[in-house]
């Protein structure tokens, strides 16, 4: 799905956005920091796992690594990782561009807390070359997301 496609949909959810496109591409979250020119704190990476077997979306600061272990156990269950057919199937995009809402299938998500002591977040836009800003506030109202720490 093109970036353009993606602004619809966030747009039938009531959220206008300016997506900005980098064609070296944002990888990583260091890399779309790099590009934005932002804290990677201010990246979220949108990392899907799985909850006893059924996927789960974790929004995460770029600046933290997701201790499964400990977020499990939170969640009251085993997290582990999702292959990327599992990632396509549930959320409609590939890994390295997807976005924190808007899914092909809504899916239980968390959210790293440490993303609301920021004013301004980026996130993947449905590829790994586009961005768009969001606030925190607005993240956690449109994702439907639990707001949890998810590293130790």
């Amino acid at each position: 799905m093109a970036a353009v496609d993606y602004a619809e949909r966030l747009r039938a959810l009531g959220l206008e956005v300016d997506i900005r496109e980098f064609p070296e591409g944002t990888h990583t979250a260091q890399d779309a920091a790099d590009a934005i020119g932002c804290p990677v704190a201010a990246i979220v990476k949108s990392l899907v796992f799985t909850l006893d077997g059924e996927p789960l979306l974790a929004l995460v600061s770029g600046a933290n690594r997701v201790d499964t272990d400990a977020l499990g156990a939170r969640l009251g269950g085993t997290l582990g990782k999702a292959d990327a057919r599992t990632v396509k199937e549930a959320t409609g995009f590939s890994i390295g561009g997807v976005p924190p809402l808007a899914h092909a299938n809504e899916l239980r998500t968390v959210i790293d807390e440490d993303l609301l002591a920021l004013e301004v977040l980026w996130a993947a836009a449905g590829t790994a070359s586009s961005v768009f800003a969001i606030a925190p506030d607005d993240l956690v109202r449109l994702s439907g997301g639990e707001v949890l720490p998810v590293s130790r």
